[in-house]
């Protein structure tokens, strides 16, 4: 007699985790202001986007967004673009820290917080392995960033 196929709750968790995963991509559902803070960056030549959805995981804050720049002088490029973006928008950041060093800006608009990051310091503190349970949302192509590669190299 053969045993029916079961499926661990494992995989129906990452199942159901794929399908948020997609209809946040398609659905529209970052909010308008991520967006133009993405947009921002990348017009900025910012390397490696990534968001991450922690709002089933945080209630500080919704999303996650991580941009990485090659020297401390493209870290504050991109920062100062993202607000200039989101000031013309209406949307001020709560706070700014980190621009003066400039190894890892972190502009915190409340429901979303942007992390700009020099490569080196981007891998010391590796926020996407200190958040892996946060789903990726997929980005379209022409916000990703430029395919660096440098995540993945070592200094």
């Amino acid at each position: 007699m053969k045993q029916k196929p079961t499926i661990s709750e494992d995989a129906i968790a990452h199942a159901n985790d794929q399908a948020v995963l997609a209809a946040t991509a398609q659905g529209g559902a970052l909010d308008e202001r991520v967006l133009t803070a993405l947009r921002a960056a990348s017009d900025k030549k910012a390397l490696d986007l990534v968001a991450l959805d922690l709002r089933p995981l945080a209630s500080f804050t919704d999303y996650f967004v991580i941009a990485s720049g090659t020297n401390t002088r493209q870290v504050q490029a991109i920062a100062d673009e993202i607000v200039e973006r989101l000031k013309k928008d209406g949307t001020r950041a709560g706070r700014v820290e980190g621009y003066k060093t400039a190894e890892w800006v972190l502009l915190d608009y409340g429901d979303f917080i942007f992390h700009v990051f020099e490569d080196k310091a981007r891998r010391f503190y590796d926020l996407e392995r200190l958040w892996r349970e946060a789903a990726r949302v997929e980005l379209p192509t022409e916000l990703r960033g430029e395919a660096s590669g440098s995540l993945s190299q070592e200094s």
